[in-house]
């Protein structure tokens, strides 16, 4: 089939739908007001650890849409210098532990400016997102085959200086990039958008970059930590306690078809006024919203105090079947998960047990990465490592990889 080259950004349009039925706005109101209610549901202590995990869990996701599958626990191995000594699930594990590095520098990034000053749609912005990628990848990782069947380098933080085919869609020529990702950027700029245009934009802007294609690889990872970052300046991602990397990755057919159907060009006069097919767009959009709208409502119900408590008494009850942990231990998690913070003595009253024996609780409890302090008579906070998830959080991860 014939490709048509992308050189002026009017070939971009429509950067947004007419959206003529209203339901994408209909969609990010509802959107707006429950991803509110979820981050406002937990003390801040307690979204935090719950927001450390989701960082692996958003690495383990995106990481799958593109074919590579790591088992959750070899991320937690990775994440504490445990690396296996098979080439192949090293190389995995050092991927996964890049995204949630370059994860947490974007967001310390974002925490010492402003959302104003942080162009987060800026050419610079994203150079930075697939530098700091790229520079963690394992070095074969950092290869794509060229057109001649070559291996071609893939230069951390650097635009593409060629052609490239992706699937049946042709990007932009690579001499036209700034021009594209300069409309880009200048359209989609959260600063001059009301906060329901902001939650779409979020929509349409993960498509139109996906589009763009701006780096010989890796172009899907940039494109989906730009948009949690994205979802996070627009004031939806509940103070980092859901991923839209998970309802993409757990619908990846539909998604990889809905940004296919974007890419087309206007179908009719009733396909609105640009160069590419507003249906198409309005399609993702709509597509995407709903994905993010199902998961923080998997979320919200993952969380809700009830069936927390009962599946802490479960874990709880297992670990001291098997000899790790004393059953009051739920007691201790429960509280410290509904404070955000407990002190010492007041973890140690409600075991019901002796002074001794309950700091003898705390520092399992401790030792085994549940609790954390930051000083040794400090207050202590509830931790959930990769290991406890499928207890706790049943359904974050997948039972198997």
């Amino acid at each position: 089939m014939p490709y048509k080259q992308y050189n002026h950004i009017s070939q971009m349009e429509p950067l947004f739908t007419s959206d003529s039925e209203g339901r994408l706005k209909l969609l990010a109101t509802t959107l707006l007001a429950e991803s509110a209610a979820l981050s406002g549901s937990l003390p801040q202590a307690t979204t935090k650890a719950i927001a450390s995990l989701v960082h692996p869990m958003n690495s383990y996701y995106s990481n799958l849409i593109e074919g590579h599958a790591t088992n959750p626990l070899d991320i937690e191995r990775a994440l504490n210098n445990d690396f296996s000594e098979k080439p192949e699930m090293r190389a995995l594990q050092v991927e996964s532990r890049a995204h949630i590095e370059v994860q947490r520098l974007i967001e310390a990034r974002l925490e010492t400016t402003t959302a104003n000053k942080t162009s987060i749609c800026s050419a610079d912005f994203l150079c930075f997102i697939h530098k700091e990628f790229y520079a963690r990848m394992p070095q074969e990782y950092r290869f794509v085959k060229g057109p001649g069947g070559q291996n071609e380098p893939v230069t951390p933080g650097q635009f593409r200086t060629r052609e490239v085919l992706v699937g049946n869609h042709l990007p932009p020529a690579f001499a036209s990039l700034p021009d594209f990702l300069k409309r880009f950027a200048e359209a989609y700029d959260p600063a001059k958008l009301d906060p329901l245009s902001r939650i779409i934009a979020a929509a349409a802007s993960h498509h139109r970059l996906a589009w763009i294609h701006p780096f010989l690889d890796g172009n899907g990872r940039v494109a989906r930590l730009f948009t949690q970052t994205y979802l996070s300046v627009a004031g939806v991602d509940s103070r980092g306690l859901w991923s839209i990397a998970r309802g993409l990755a757990r619908s990846r057919s539909q998604y990889r078809e809905r940004l296919a159907a974007a890419d087309e060009q206007r179908l009719n006069d009733y396909d609105g006024r640009g160069n590419l097919s507003d249906k198409g767009l309005d399609d993702f959009c709509h597509f995407f919203l709903e994905t993010a709208l199902d998961q923080i409502r998997f979320m919200k119900g993952l969380i809700a105090i009830e069936g927390l408590s009962e599946r802490l008494h479960r874990f709880s009850s297992f670990e001291a079947a098997h000899g790790r942990l004393r059953p009051e231990s739920a007691h201790i998690l429960r509280e410290a998960f509904l404070r955000g913070t407990i002190s010492r003595g007041d973890a140690i009253r409600v075991t019901g047990l002796p002074e001794r024996s309950g700091r003898r609780i705390l520092g399992e409890l401790i030792n085994s990465g549940l609790l954390s302090t930051t000083s040794p008579k400090g207050p202590l906070s509830i931790t959930f490592p990769i290991r406890m998830a499928g207890f706790i959080f049943p359904g974050l991860f997948p039972e198997t990889p």
